[in-house]
């Protein structure tokens, strides 16, 4: 069993290089994708300010 257990794990250094290049560029991936997600939350919280203030705008006027 042990022999089947060992001869499922690879040990192969090169396959180990290119998981953790890889890893490397999905963890820049996803911090790329944060700031992404950050800048738009602060662009849809800006929009959504300039909408209500347009809005209480408008409710000002005399109609």
């Amino acid at each position: 069993m042990a022999k089947a257990l060992l001869g499922h794990v690879n040990h192969d250094a090169r396959t180990t290089s290119v998981l953790t290049v890889e890893n490397s560029r999905l963890r820049r991936r996803v911090d790329d994708l944060e700031s992404l997600v950050l800048r738009l939350q602060a662009d849809n919280d800006r929009l959504a300010a300039a909408v209500r203030e347009a809005r209480a705008a408008e409710d000002l006027q005399p109609a």
